[in-house]
């Protein structure tokens, strides 16, 4: 009998926010494969120590694996074992490579049992207090470095809120190009270090959140939220 892929979202910061089907899973599964098994390991402990999750096995799989490392876990999953796939931080899939080695699998064994087990992303955190319309919204993922006029200017066109992630060292001159390019009164959301400690949230027209990130010496993982109308 062939294995199960599970697809495990874990938590972006607060650790509380770990949910207890994934907590479940994990303490299942023959291995996890982890974008950074590091990180992956520094969770499990901190989760070893309120649950029963010891002796996994770690098998790193990120953004630069090559197709020898796809096959070792399809042969993993014909021999019968139990996987779990997990990101750093988040839900697999959302800007990492767990959709292209979902698709890799199932071009090879269309049956295969590919299950979810959902849990926080940063990008519907950050929606959720913006107080922005997120009826309907585009996501972005990281916005490119070069050539983004014909974006932008689709963007405008599409009068949607969207989201996207931003480095620190570029939010400020991304916010700046926002100010050249859309209406004076949009409303921009800056959520910073979601969950964490050090968790900051900034609301309000483009030029007001500049100011205030412009105080700043902007550090940790950023989520920007953009309102047009």
């Amino acid at each position: 009998m062939q294995g199960t892929l599970y697809i495990v979202a874990t938590p972006i910061g607060n650790l509380e926010d770990v949910t207890l089907r994934a907590v479940k899973v994990l303490s299942e599964v023959d291995i996890v494969l982890a974008e950074d098994t590091r990180v992956t390991e520094k969770l499990l402990a901190l989760l070893s120590s309120k649950f029963k999750i010891s002796n996994l096995k770690l098998i790193s799989y990120h953004q630069h694996s090559g197709e020898a490392k796809k096959f070792e876990v399809l042969n993993l999953l014909l021999d019968g074992k139990n996987l779990a796939l997990v990101t750093d931080a988040g839900t697999p899939g959302i800007s990492d490579p767990g959709n292209e080695l979902i698709d890799f699998l199932l071009s090879y064994k269309p049956d295969l049992k590919i299950v979810p087990v959902p849990g926080t992303a940063a990008l519907t955190a950050a929606l959720s207090v913006s107080g922005f319309r997120a009826d309907k919204f585009i996501f972005l993922g990281f916005l490119p470095k070069k050539k983004k006029n014909k974006l932008l200017k689709w963007l405008t066109d599409s009068k949607m809120t969207f989201v996207f992630f931003e480095s620190p060292h570029r939010i400020i001159k991304t916010l700046e190009t926002f100010e050249k390019v859309f209406p004076a009164d949009t409303r921009v959301f800056v959520a910073r270090e979601l969950t964490k400690l050090h968790e900051t949230l900034y609301r309000g027209k483009i030029r007001e959140v500049k100011a205030l990130l412009e105080k700043e010496k902007v550090k940790g993982e950023i989520v920007v939220v953009v309102e047009l109308k």
